[in-house]
């Protein structure tokens, strides 16, 4: 096995392909401003806490679905099952919510936050306050507190290695695994 020297490695130097071995999923994130409401495809989600029960979601500072958390203080999280077909995935990922109503034709339902909880495609939700927030560059790192979840079938989650290899899918430019290499 071959090991590099600290002298060899460049200050900030970075390999794409490494962050692309981390274990992520595939969320659709929603929130509320004021009867608005709007979804985006993520895959940056992870519980923090077991108590209180918390969890952390990564959001792009140009999507619509930043301004609509930052003004209610509140989210939600669908998981999408495997199953879910590249249609419904890119419906929640690669259109804006400016110029289309992304709960168009899509089976969903208020939750007790206000949020939309995604139903279609979808294996689970979980609904959170926000209890912080730390500005990560181009994006925002939201911790909410688990105020609801609802378990919808026993289908698999999907991963985002699955989301690539198989659904040969592209990241767009506003996420956070997002290499224009």
């Amino acid at each position: 096995m071959e090991f590099m020297e600290p002298a060899d490695l460049k200050k900030g130097q970075m390999q794409p392909e490494v962050l692309r071995k981390f274990s992520y999923g595939i969320y659709i994130v929603t929130s509320l401003n004021e009867e608005k409401i709007n979804g985006q495809l993520a895959n940056t989600v992870f519980q923090i806490t077991a108590e209180p029960p918390q969890i952390a979601i990564s959001i792009s500072k140009n999507n619509l679905t930043h301004e609509y958390i930052k003004k209610s203080g509140l989210f939600a999280v669908a998981v999408v099952a495997d199953s879910a077909p590249m249609t419904f995935i890119g419906h929640f990922g690669f259109r804006s919510g400016r110029v289309i109503d992304k709960f168009d034709n899509i089976k969903y339902k208020i939750g007790i936050t206000g949020c939309p909880l995604v139903i279609e495609n979808c294996v689970a939700a979980i609904e959170a306050e926000v209890v912080g927030q730390y500005d990560a560059g181009s994006h925002i790192l939201f911790i909410g507190h688990v105020v609801g979840s609802e378990l919808f079938n026993d289908k698999a989650a999907m991963s985002y290695d699955y989301y690539q290899k198989y659904l040969k899918a592209k990241t767009p430019k506003d996420s956070p695994t997002f290499n224009s290499k």
